[in-house]
């Protein structure tokens, strides 16, 4: 049930809380959906691009404001691929490793990123810079392997590009 007007304590297993001004802009997105069908999806795609990912407090916190099991928010979470539940870099890398990207090079480009930045697929860079997804597909396959950065793509990738690439973004 909705607790409209109280101060909700949104501790998890790992003790960390959300500061009053993210549940006052949590509240308002849920207030904002008004009940609509699809709700919840709206609202969570909201609170994670305000928080950046959607933390077991924030999960906690929506649950309680909505009146929806805790349960349903991780089901729809954990079926949607758009939502992630650890946190991302500042700069998303995406290496495609669909069939024409991988035959041209993808594992390479993702060997060089963990051999050389420490970076796994759903990791982050210990500067939180960077976070690294592989991807089915970009949709380039003639340009492949391709390694996708914001909106840009880079195209026909070798390993040796990586660092230029990378310190392109500041």
């Amino acid at each position: 049930m909705k607790q409209k007007g109280k101060a909700i304590s949104t501790k998890s297993k790992t003790s960390k809380t959300i500061g009053s001004k993210t549940l006052l802009q949590i509240r308002k997105i849920i207030e904002a959906t008004d009940g609509r069908a699809g709700a919840p999806i709206r609202v969570l795609q909201q609170v994670q691009g305000l928080v950046g990912y959607l933390p077991p407090e924030v999960l906690i916190a929506v649950s309680r404001e909505m009146g929806i099991p805790l349960s349903e928010l991780y089901g729809i979470t954990s079926f949607y691929s758009f939502f992630s539940l650890v946190p991302k870099g500042k700069y998303v890398l995406q290496v495609c490793n669909g069939t024409s990207c991988y035959v041209k090079g993808a594992e390479r480009i993702l060997n060089t990123l963990k051999k050389d930045y420490g970076l796994e697929s759903g990791g982050i860079t210990s500067d939180g810079k960077f976070s690294l997804e592989q991807v089915r597909c970009l949709g380039c396959c003639g340009l492949s392997p391709v390694v996708a950065i914001k909106e840009n793509v880079y195209r026909k990738v070798k390993p040796s590009q990586i660092k230029d690439i990378l310190t392109s973004y500041k």
